[in-house]
């Protein structure tokens, strides 16, 4: 795939450094160091919502029948 990219000053250190030290091109470069980053990333922990009980006696499955329960039929 063919793109431009603006590179921050220090990514743009970064690809120059490992083109002198590997003697590679600017993609080989940049392609190498994403790689990297992308094997260095950390899996992400599973988040699980905490409930909790709030007491509440009407079925709030329906919210239509829960607003009729709490305001009665008029709030409809």
């Amino acid at each position: 795939m063919r793109t431009t990219l603006t590179l921050a000053d220090d990514v743009a250190s970064a690809v120059e450094s490992m083109r002198s030290e590997h003697g590679l091109g600017v993609s080989d470069a940049v392609n190498e160091l994403v790689r990297r980053g992308l094997a260095s990333r950390q899996p992400r922990e599973r988040f699980e919502q905490k409930t909790h009980s709030m007491g509440a006696r009407t079925d709030l499955a329906n919210v239509w029948e829960a607003i009729e329960t709490a305001d009665g039929p008029a709030a409809r």
